[in-house]
């Protein structure tokens, strides 16, 4: 199985709907603290996945809050300094298979 996860904060939406407001939205790469990590890591275990496309939504703390698992997510339509290392794993998965 993978074990790489990779997230992308989305900011810029002046609404709740961000997917309104493409064009004012800007993605940058953040790191998936650890207990998320062990968090995805368990759950795509428990139903037998090797990939999975979360949405998690940030609080004003920096909280993390789930919302729900896209087993069959698509995240193509981000920015190539988003899906490079997306697709870099999916990649590795394919060619080498899941680590012994």
């Amino acid at each position: 199985m993978c074990s790489r996860a990779v997230s992308a904060g989305i900011r810029g939406s002046p609404g709740v709907d961000w997917r309104r407001h493409y064009d004012q939205l800007t993605y940058t790469p953040l790191p998936v603290p650890p207990e998320i990590a062990k968090g995805v890591r368990a759950y795509l275990d428990t139903f037998g996945l090797i990939f999975g496309a979360f949405d998690f939504g940030l609080d004003r703390d920096g909280g993390w809050h789930w919302y729900e698992c896209n087993p069959n997510g698509q995240w193509a339509w981000f920015p190539d300094h988003i899906t490079a290392p997306i697709t870099r794993a999916i990649s590795d998965h394919l060619q080498h298979g899941a680590p012994a």
